[in-house]
């Protein structure tokens, strides 16, 4: 897919790729929702919150499935790639805009993991105002991903 629009984020959270993976693939809307802090969840309604634990009937992805995403009623994610503890690649249409959101972890120092995601999109037409909205809506939601894994793979540890 030729991309007009690409937005790159990383962190890193503790624990091993092998830990952080599951928590991965449950994400989704109608699945185990999309991690944030316990604090920013406070203020989402109880029905919306997602999981603090790992669900065993989420975890079996596989290549082809499809699941529901937050862009729209009928918004939805192709699974395109998925190598366990590697990266998951998912695919989708909105409206003429072609996207594929990838995220690959990586083993970091100790028994940490970098998760890097990259959204791709194309064609666009309104570059910037996806480079700058989008940009800083990516920015604030990955964040939010961040801290809410991390708590998370925190919490299992204990």
């Amino acid at each position: 897919m030729s991309a007009d629009v690409v937005m790159d984020r990383a962190f890193t959270v503790s624990g091993s790729p092998e830990r952080v993976w599951p928590w991965l693939v449950q994400l989704g809307r109608r699945r185990a929702g999309w991690y944030l802090p316990r604090a920013v969840e406070r203020a989402v309604p109880r029905s919306r919150r997602a999981l603090r634990h790992l669900d065993p009937g989420l975890q079996g992805l596989a290549v082809g499935d499809v699941i529901p995403d937050w862009g729209g009623a009928d918004a939805t994610f192709t699974v395109v790639e998925l190598e366990p503890a590697t990266h998951l690649l998912f695919a989708s249409t909105r409206g003429r805009t072609d996207l594929t959101w990838c995220l690959r972890l990586q083993r970091a120092d100790g028994d940490r993991t970098r998760v890097h995601l990259r959204l791709r999109l194309g064609p666009v037409r309104h570059r910037r105002l996806a480079h700058s909205l989008g940009g800083l809506v990516d920015l604030v939601t990955v964040a939010g991903l961040a801290a809410g894994l991390e708590e998370r793979l925190e919490r299992g540890r204990a």
